[in-house]
């Protein structure tokens, strides 16, 4: 009995440590971009620093989601949790876990570089009401949500190549929507800037804007495929250390 809880204290431990390490590299890449380009004086083209991330989510996903998941954002967290893919009682650890890893890239980066480049933080673009940047940040994570749950159902789980699915979209978000609110799509992405610039003016929309994308895309994927819990997607959102 002792061995079988010191497992399960064990695989827990690796889940948290799998999310927080996820999240540092993707906030490290993606408000790593505009902090660099700021130090070389831009040589990191928007295009560079919009694929970033993109690309280190489908790195994460490739080498490490089966560890955890791969989720790295408390808006998938909530949203695997909603479509019964996920236990509610690990969705705090998770969201911790995200919000520590974010927090810590920008703690490295503002070690190496100083607080140049806002250090990556997601704000509106000039011009830009925080309404209507709460707007593109609740479409562009409701897509981001679908596409995750979309490729983790029964009906079209593929797998490994999820992760290009994943990258791939946002990359694409990026492209078009950064000059609008940053493409944040993600909670902790935000916090991490915000929370070591000790500014917080536009936070909230980056908090409800994902997370209420996210809860409209458990809707959407229930009207296309029905409750979640299946085998496919219960697996993409625990990895396969259960139980």
């Amino acid at each position: 009995m002792t061995t079988e809880l010191a497992q399960l204290g064990w695989r827990a431990v690796r889940r948290l440590f799998s999310e927080t390490f996820g999240t540092f590299l993707l906030v490290l890449a993606g408000a790593g971009a505009p902090v660099v380009s700021a130090v070389s004086h831009g040589q990191v083209s928007r295009t560079a620093a919009v694929a970033a991330p993109g690309l280190t989510v489908m790195a994460v996903i490739l080498f490490m989601g089966a560890v955890s998941g791969a989720h790295l954002n408390p808006a998938v967290t909530i949203a695997f949790w909603l479509r019964r893919d996920f236990p509610w009682w690990r969705v705090p650890g998770y969201v911790l876990a995200q919000l520590a890893g974010a927090s810590l890239a920008c703690l490295f980066l503002w070690a190496l570089f100083g607080k140049v480049g806002a250090l990556g933080a997601t704000e509106p673009g000039g011009g830009i009401a925080d309404w209507k940047a709460m707007l593109a940040e609740l479409v562009l994570t409701l897509g981001l949500v679908s596409t995750i749950l979309g490729t983790a159902s029964r009906a079209q789980n593929v797998g490994p190549l999820s992760a290009f699915a994943v990258g791939g979209y946002i990359i694409l978000a990026g492209l078009w929507a950064s000059p609008v609110s940053g493409a944040s799509m993600n909670p902790a992405r935000s916090f991490g800037p915000d929370l070591v610039l000790d500014r917080y003016a536009h936070l909230w929309l980056y908090v409800a804007g994902p997370l209420a994308g996210a809860v409209i895309a458990v809707v959407f994927a229930w009207i296309l495929r029905g409750p979640g819990g299946d085998v496919g997607g219960v697996t993409a959102a625990r990895g396969i250390l259960d139980p």
